[in-house]
């Protein structure tokens, strides 16, 4: 029953840390609406949540009393270089949704699952499952309805189009280092040092792209919003929930922020979001379900 317990805390967790991170791209876009840039958006979302998770850092010191293994200097720099492409995530997720729709933008996000099928099997240098090659055909399929290409009214910018595939690039090796670089220290470390090598590529950004002065105003008015909902939240609530649910159920949870993105830009955005889109994001969601089901399986 414990057991079970902890699987459905897992569950609860990952759900909200998907769910919050789904909202990030409509805040994103309601405060380009208001003028601000790229750099200021990106800027203020990454220090404040350094700020915030430095803050919890210390709270987990100071509970632990200094007891919890410390990362080393090889540590911080391999956990700083996994953290640029965090970094570059952000800037070209951002840069995406800045010339497409926000519910296009998160679909060309998702294809993270056949780009990480693709880097599995270059690293591992095997080829993939059956269940992996149907998972990624239906995301393809599924990435044609839910980005309606195929409505000649539809004329998408190319620019966002490449913009967002870029960010799906990186969001791959995202996903990939965290899994694997300095595991044996605490979450909240791990973020910390991930979190400062993308603001390093933050703002480098800024620095050579901000032409105009800096609007500080981004600090009062999205800054908190973007770090809570961008740098805090989700990976906090992932790192903890996804050793209870285990890769599998917590990569079919996580597909939650799909639709939340979806229905946030719909509702505060007012983006036209046809049945054929729903269909087609359907069938992504489904094809993560396929392909991780058969990850569980094997690890029974």
């Amino acid at each position: 029953m414990t057991s079970q317990n902890n699987v459905l805390k897992g569950v609860f967790l990952v759900a909200i840390g998907a769910a919050t991170y789904g909202m990030l791209a409509t805040f994103v876009k309601i405060a380009y609406s208001e003028g601000f840039t790229t750099a200021e958006v990106t800027t203020s979302q990454f220090v404040y949540g350094l700020i915030g998770i430095l803050l919890i850092n210390a709270f987990q010191k100071i509970k632990n009393k200094n007891t919890s293994a410390k990362a080393t200097p090889k540590n911080i720099l391999s956990l700083m270089l996994a953290g640029t492409s965090l970094g570059m995530t952000s800037l070209f997720y951002y840069l995406a949704v800045k010339y497409i729709p926000v519910s296009i933008g998160i679909v060309l996000l998702m294809q993270t699952v056949w780009m990480g099928v693709i880097l599995e099997m270059i690293l591992e240098k095997k080829l993939p499952s059956k269940q992996k090659v149907i998972a990624v055909c239906i995301v393809l399929f599924g990435t044609v309805l839910a980005t309606n290409i195929l409505n000649n009214e539809i004329k998408l910018d190319w620019r966002g189009i490449v913009w967002g595939f870029f960010a799906a690039a990186s969001f791959t090796t995202t996903m990939f280092t965290a899994n694997r670089v300095a595991t044996g220290i605490s979450s909240a470390q791990r973020s910390l040092y991930m979190l400062s090598g993308g603001a390093v590529i933050v703002f480098s950004f800024a620095f050579f792209t901000q032409t105009a002065p800096f609007n500080l105003d981004i600090f009062m008015k999205w800054g908190i919003v973007l770090a809570l909902f961008g740098t805090i939240i989700p990976p906090m609530l992932m790192n903890a929930g996804f050793p209870l649910t285990g890769i599998g159920l917590g990569s079919i949870v996580s597909a939650l922020e799909l639709p939340v993105s979806v229905m946030m830009a719909y509702i505060l955005l007012n983006e036209k979001v046809i049945l054929s889109q729903w269909i087609g994001i359907v069938l992504i969601i489904l094809a993560i379900i396929i392909m991780n089901l058969n990850f569980k399986r094997k690890q029974r």
